[in-house]
């Protein structure tokens, strides 16, 4: 415990002037009963002998000395009681306060720190603190806990409250509510600063709803499209760009039904009558496009004469880009379709196939041409399969009619097709012999007698098993048991075994 400290010169003047101003006060309350006492004497005396206007002189006096003693007595003595509140923290649960008489201005308040201290008299302590008789020693534990001893006992009492509000603070906020100022008129201007950097939600709203307005529809654009394709103006280099952004949109069903309704599709079907290659090439590509997979459009497509243009491009020379495209247009209105598939056997399809594919230089034009004609044999095998839709209903009936119609295998046979498949098997492309392997298979009932006959491709099979049989290997050395080549080896050797088949 630390050393006690002697009072300082200031505290012992502060209770010399505290002990003057009781005398003061003293010597005037005992001047003004003196003046009392001998003003009620000479009123007793006055009433003996009987004069009225002394007496109520007297009783004047009597009430002006009276008057005078009430503000000696409740006049407010100059001491003040100071309430001195903690810099570091208050006491919670305690309401009692230090008071100390003296003047605020020289209240010396007492700082706890972390060591003992003897708490002085006439020294300003933390609210909270219990003031009784005896020794008083001070300190500040951990987390801000005013601890005191009194008397030997030490006690604590742990600072609970929020933080304190100093004076500079207090002040500030007096002088705000004196001149009328609002704390939050800065915080509005700069809400209002950053309002008018940004649209109201209202405007948003209508600006969106503009812009739906604005917004053109498929069936808007595609109609846009047909006008600048069908302008007169318009220039082979706007058409054509026109027709690339139809073909865009017709990749979907309903708008490719659109344009067929709407007048659009008898448009580009004609355009594959114009002089200009450009225009036949993006005309079919638009067909091809629109018709794929697409029965409603692919009827419309029958009924306006498109697969004789169609085959007028294939049969008379134009480029390698516009026959490719015309070709894509004719795989996607023969697939799925026994009505066009129908109308291109009578109108000699088949015959205009054959010629392009005899043709030289057609290498890329043959698989395609291979690939319809397997795509309609499988088709209609499919279909014909007993249990192939869950429900038979009309329309199922409908295309098994329709499919009876097409007799295809008859006329690959007599045109020549059972030699001219088996030519892709020379191809260094494991992709067209693929496709060739499976057209032979697939046309074996009326083609079997014929290829027994035919030695070069007795050979070619042989040679074929030789060399995937070492693509397999090499598969299997790489661990895929189940490659590509597999497939392949797997078709090769079904083919030779249908052909020893009786």
């Amino acid at each position: 415990m630390e050393e006690r400290q002697r009072p300082s010169k200031q505290t012992v003047d502060r209770v010399y002037v505290v002990i003057l101003r009781h005398l003061v006060v003293k010597t005037i309350v005992t001047q003004s009963l003196l003046k009392i006492r001998s003003t009620a004497s000479m009123l007793i005396g006055c009433r003996r002998r009987g004069r009225q206007s002394t007496r109520l002189k007297v009783a004047l006096m009597l009430l002006v000395f009276s008057c005078q003693l009430l503000h000696v007595l409740s006049e407010k003595t100059p001491s003040a009681m100071t309430v001195v509140e903690s810099p570091e923290a208050s006491l919670e649960g305690e309401e009692d306060a230090h008071v100390e008489e003296g003047d605020s201005e020289d209240l010396d308040v007492f700082h706890p720190t972390d060591k003992w201290k003897t708490l002085k008299s006439g020294l300003g302590v933390p609210r909270g603190f219990d003031l009784q008789t005896g020794q008083r020693e001070v300190k500040l534990g951990e987390h801000q806990t005013l601890k005191y001893q009194i008397d030997g006992q030490r006690q604590g009492k742990e600072n609970t409250q929020g933080p304190s509000v100093s004076a500079e603070e207090l002040k500030k906020a007096l002088k705000n509510i004196k001149e009328g100022v609002d704390p939050k008129t800065s915080d509005k201007e700069e809400k209002e600063a950053l309002r008018a950097q940004f649209h109201p939600m209202d405007e948003l709203k209508k600006d969106m709803v503009r812009l739906d307005m604005l917004k053109e529809s498929d069936f808007q654009i595609m109609s846009r499209l047909v006008s600048q394709f069908n302008s007169s103006n318009a220039t082979v280099e706007e058409k054509v760009k026109a027709l690339h952004d139809l073909e865009y949109l017709v990749h979907q069903v309903d708008n490719a039904q659109n344009l067929a309704s709407s007048g659009g599709l008898k448009l580009v079907v004609d355009a594959l009558n114009s002089t200009d290659y450009r225009l036949q090439e993006s005309a079919s590509f638009v067909l091809g496009s629109a018709l794929s997979s697409n029965p409603v459009v692919q009827v419309e497509a029958v009924e306006s004469g498109t697969i004789q243009k169609l085959l007028m491009l294939l049969a008379t020379p134009r480029p390698m880009s516009v026959k490719k495209r015309a070709l894509f247009a004719v795989a996607s209105l023969l697939r799925h379709c026994p009505l066009a598939q129908s109308h291109f056997l009578k109108l000699g399809g088949l015959q205009v196939l054959g010629d392009i594919f005899r043709a030289s230089g057609g290498g890329a034009l043959r698989v395609r041409i291979v690939t319809i004609l397997y795509d309609m044999i499988n088709e209609k095998e499919l279909i014909s399969q007993t249990g192939l839709d869950p429900i038979p209903d009309a329309s199922h009936n409908e295309r098994l009619r329709q499919y009876a119609q097409v007799s295809l295998q008859p006329l690959l046979a007599e045109q020549g097709w059972c030699s001219l498949v088996p030519e892709l098997l020379a191809s260094p492309e494991h992709d067209w012999k693929e496709k060739a392997l499976r057209t032979i298979l697939a046309m074996m009932p009326h083609c079997q007698t014929q290829y027994r006959k035919d030695y070069a491709l007795s050979s070619s099979l042989s040679a074929l098993q030789e060399q995937y049989q070492e693509l397999v290997l090499t598969e299997q050395v790489l661990g895929d048991e189940d490659g590509y080549f597999g497939e392949i080896l797997a078709l090769l050797e079904t083919v030779v075994l249908k052909l020893k088949q009786v």
